[in-house]
């Protein structure tokens, strides 16, 4: 639901990897952003209207994303196709952050427009690790990007796993993603992807912050 530039990105992409897709806008003139290769379903009308989501397909739908510029509109859209045809996989556009805080404990899973931007802008800003590549929905677990003392380098991560009673899914590595195994050496230049609880990210940055302690 909506044609913007979000939504028309969207379609397309999802086309692309051989989607079948279904765009919703009150606006006819919206679907020229989805250009001439576009060949999905194109429905106009008020995506929480239950006429318009059926002449979408949404009874086939395996998913929904409702990323209109309104967030009551993307909020009411969610909760009708989540509750009333019964689709799980649903995903809401929502500008007020503590708005979509609220529905992401409800439930629905939400994008909080300006808190994704601000957060985008503050990695750049600040010392690796100040913000969160990602937090759950209640605020206690977060994903943290941090960089490691030049002492840890050849450690292997299963050692780093345990000085730091945290876990690390993944690095990366000359701009390429890595799963590391408990014996992959950390490398110079590596950065550290660690999942950690909320009110452990200063510890977990101190230690990294220094070299490892010897016994």
């Amino acid at each position: 639901m909506g044609c913007g530039r979000v939504g028309s990105s969207l379609a397309r992409a999802l086309e692309r990897r051989g989607h079948s897709v279904a765009v919703i806008d009150q606006d006819p003139d919206a679907f020229r952003r989805l250009g001439p290769e576009f060949h999905g379903a194109t429905v106009k009308g008020i995506g929480f209207d239950r006429k318009v989501l059926v002449a979408a397909g949404i009874k086939q739908a395996d998913g929904f994303a409702a990323v209109s510029s309104g967030d009551n509109s993307n909020i009411l859209a969610a909760r009708v196709v989540r509750e009333t045809y019964g689709i799980s996989n649903v995903v809401a556009r929502i500008y007020d952050q503590a708005r979509a805080e609220v529905y992401e404990r409800l439930g629905i899973p939400s994008v909080a427009t300006v808190r994704w931007a601000s957060d985008q802008v503050l990695r750049r800003l600040l010392p690796e690790g100040s913000e969160p590549q990602w937090r759950d929905p209640s605020g206690q677990v977060r994903l943290i990007q941090v960089g490691a003392h030049e002492g840890w380098v050849g450690t292997p991560v299963g050692k780093i796993e345990t000085a730091l009673h945290a876990r690390i899914p993944f690095l990366t590595r000359f701009g390429q993603g890595l799963v590391p195994a408990n014996d992959t050496l950390l490398q110079d230049g590596d950065t550290l992807y660690v999942a950690v609880a909320n009110d452990d990210v200063p510890r977990v940055e101190q230690v990294l912050s220094e070299p490892p302690a010897k016994h």
